[in-house]
């Protein structure tokens, strides 16, 4: 297993603060750390087509128990970002995933590392599972204090403790920054089947420590180099954040995910009609309907390549994209012709040949409400904002939209 280039640096834990009162506006915020959890292209493309399919699942049933499996060993591959909370009244920290395609909190995925209760601990005698396509998780359900940072404090935050996981590898865990409706049947005991547990993004709202239940997640592109600029998440009121330029597009809620609509164009051309899909940092790639990637494929002239499961192009094919146009809300927020491809610092990781140009992005099959999902490859170019008092999603323009650093 690849692991993280880059090291993951330390918050420092203290007494929180005295939480401000709900009609005040405020907004904190917290680093996280790019993490390369990839051993190949293929590794890589299939974690994000089992997330899909769980994705898929929910669609057809919201509960644990009726949703299928893949009975398969699994590995979260993927380029994410880890933030580090801290749990209990003796503040043990734990490196967790950041995720808005989940929204269930937990840790215990290190065996070496486990969760020790402490006198602010408090099991609820549930049982919670949770499965994400390119992994799952069983365990227990506690009650505890999750401290973010000094100013992000949240007590009897509700916690799963991992009795056993699968595909969480080098990480403590999950820091599900969802929709609370994605909690919906996860757990098993006195409080199922009716109840959702509230998300840290909830408790942190309704504990008055935000003045609105809003996150802003601000991703950086690839670089490969070892001071490489954090990542940040920001909760509460993100307005006029120095993460992003100019103005703020917002689109409606669509999905018991951060679903949006969009339509997809390359150049001039419409490649994909309006249509609903995710949004999802815990999803490496670009993922369009079929038919959207096959025009986009023969216009841009890639040809599949068996070692590392992504299309590649030449240098020449390369120097002739178009922008990738993603229209959100009425804005077009195109990836431009660097944006589009894998970075190739990071090519070795993917079986890939030193130099060499793959596109990422990856076809799915479509199914309703899920026609594609928005990864990593367009969340590093643009400032993303989960709004839950609105039930929206907004994008704006960041310092790194045009990068060129793949």
């Amino acid at each position: 297993m690849i692991c993280p280039f880059v090291v993951l640096s330390l918050l420092v834990f203290g007494v929180a603060a005295a939480p401000l009162a709900p009609s005040q506006s405020s907004s904190l915020s917290i680093p996280i750390q790019k993490y390369v959890n990839v051993t190949g292209g293929h590794n890589l493309v299939n974690a994000g087509h089992s997330r899909a399919r769980s994705f898929r699942d929910r669609t057809v049933s919201k509960h644990i128990s009726s949703t299928k499996r893949q009975e398969v060993p699994v590995v979260n591959e993927a380029i994410t970002y880890i933030a580090e909370i801290a749990v209990g009244a003796d503040n043990q920290t734990f490196h967790l995933l950041v995720d808005t395609g989940s929204s269930n909190t937990w840790v215990g995925a290190n065996a070496s590392y486990t969760y020790v209760p402490s006198s602010s601990s408090v099991w609820t005698d549930d049982i919670v599972i949770v499965d994400y396509g390119s992994g799952y998780f069983f365990g227990y359900e506690y009650y505890d204090t999750v401290t973010l940072s000094n100013d992000l404090v949240i007590t009897n935050q509700s916690i799963g403790v991992a009795d056993f996981q699968q595909g969480f590898t080098s990480m403590d865990g999950v820091l599900g920054i969802g929709p609370v409706d994605l909690t919906d049947g996860t757990i098993l005991g006195s409080l199922a089947p009716v109840t959702t547990v509230p998300t840290v993004s909830d408790n942190l709202f309704n504990q008055g420590v935000i003045s609105t239940e809003v996150i802003g997640v601000s991703f950086v592109p690839t670089t490969g180099a070892a001071n490489e600029p954090d990542g940040e998440l920001i909760f509460g009121d993100v307005e006029g954040s120095s993460r992003y330029t100019g103005q703020i597009t917002y689109t409606p809620r669509e999905t018991d995910y951060w679903g949006i609509t969009q339509s997809i164009s390359y150049g001039d051309t419409e490649i994909m009609a309006s249509a609903i899909g995710v949004v999802d940092t815990g999803t490496t790639l670009n993922y369009m309907p079929t038919d959207t990637f096959n025009a986009y494929i023969n216009t841009t002239g890639g040809i599949y390549d068996e070692v590392t499961g992504l299309y590649e192009i030449t240098e020449e094919q390369y120097n002739a994209l178009d922008d990738l146009i993603f229209t959100i809300g009425g804005t077009d927020f195109p990836l431009t012709p660097n944006a589009q491809i894998w970075p190739r610092d990071l090519n070795e990781n993917i079986g890939g040949e030193a130099g060499k140009i793959y596109l990422a992005a990856v076809a799915t099959e479509p199914v309703e409400n899920l026609n594609f999902i928005n990864g990593y490859v367009f969340l590093e170019r643009y400032f993303s904002i989960f709004d839950n008092s609105n039930s929206r999603v907004g994008f704006a323009v960041t310092p790194y939209t045009n990068a060129t650093t793949n």
